[in-house]
């Protein structure tokens, strides 16, 4: 299942545009606050579908009977783009575990690339509410390869994979090397084309270098 959030009018797509805009993401601070804040809407939207179990709260006056959510969460996020993502999930899923993945692209001498894994810190996630972060999905390689190697860590309850902007070729690659049950896409927006070096058209850039500044 993929949902776009993109797709309704709300105030997601005034900081969506934020992200976008050459005039405007070059503020570093606003654009880590604005992948922060999108990551609030999705967490809304995807509390929708936890379990909830009934509790009471005492209050000054009496007695509260309430519904709160029943769910082991798992964030996790892969690095360095993600970072303000998975703050943004942590604001409001603030006892959730947390998991950090180390994935890049790393290119040949003829400019070709592979996805290349290198660390995973992480908690069981069997039985658990996995939600996987990167704010771009591309290729979808660096999603499947995250989520491969999370689930050596157990069999989630349900896995919610969320990218703020996403490639169609991205979505359809993750679609086809994903399990078709128990897992849910969500997106900011789904953009049509990739360029020759797999960057989203109209996309936003290089996420990472807009939060955290360029590297070598």
């Amino acid at each position: 299942m993929v949902k776009i959030l993109g797709d309704s009018n709300t105030l997601l797509n005034k900081f969506l545009y934020e992200l976008r805009s050459v005039s405007i993401q070059n503020d570093t601070l606003r654009f880590r606050r604005n992948l922060e804040r999108i990551s609030e809407v999705f967490a809304y939207e995807i509390s929708k579908t936890f379990s909830y179990k009934p509790v009471q709260a005492q209050t000054p006056l009496g007695i509260a009977d309430m519904m709160i959510p029943d769910d082991d969460i798992v964030i996790a996020s892969i690095m360095r783009a993600g970072m303000p993502m998975h703050n943004g999930f942590l604001n409001y899923f603030d006892g959730a575990e947390n998991a950090f993945i180390s994935a890049y692209r790393k290119y040949g001498k003829d400019g070709a690339f592979k996805i290349a894994f290198e660390h995973l810190s992480c908690p069981s996630i069997d039985g658990k509410v996995l939600i996987l972060a990167d704010p771009m999905l591309a290729t979808g390689a660096s999603m499947v390869l995250s989520y491969n190697e999370l689930v050596k860590r157990g069999t989630p309850k349900h896995t919610h994979i969320v990218s703020i902007v996403a490639s169609k070729e991205g979505v359809e690659y993750a679609q086809k090397n994903l399990p078709s049950k128990n897992v849910t896409i969500w997106l900011g927006a789904l953009d049509d084309e990739l360029t020759v070096k797999s960057y989203i058209v109209p996309g936003l850039g290089d996420a990472g270098d807009l939060a955290y500044g360029s590297k070598e």
